[in-house]
């Protein structure tokens, strides 16, 4: 496993609430859209609290602040599409080829998988 800096420690703990802000408004926009849909209130009220309980667990939501996970999550929240890999560049090169790098692994993983 990788090894965090300071630096990149600092940034992501600054960094993080912005992203999971974000994500947050973009995850209560989609919700919105659900509720105003033509479904009836019932098939509405189901896929929502589905919905919930599901995004709750990822980390845009839910990311615990612990340097040892900083990797990690870094590749959840690209693959969650909670940031984009331009969003780590003001990260040190080892951290950003490292996220870059496993979450292209495990994007070809769960590729041949289905």
């Amino acid at each position: 496993m990788i090894k965090i800096t300071k630096k990149d420690w600092k940034l992501y703990q600054e960094k993080l609430p912005k992203w999971q802000e974000n994500y947050m408004e973009k995850l209560c926009k989609e919700y919105i859209e659900l509720l105003s849909s033509d479904k009836q209130g019932s098939e509405k009220w189901w896929a929502l609290k589905e919905r919930i309980q599901n995004d709750k667990k990822r980390e845009g939501v839910s990311a615990e602040l612990r340097k040892s996970l900083v990797p990690w999550q870094l590749v959840h929240l690209i693959f969650d599409e909670v940031i984009t890999p331009d969003d780590l560049q003001c990260f040190s090169s080892e951290l950003k080829d490292w996220v870059i790098t496993a979450y292209h692994r495990n994007t070809e993983d769960s590729q041949s998988e289905g």
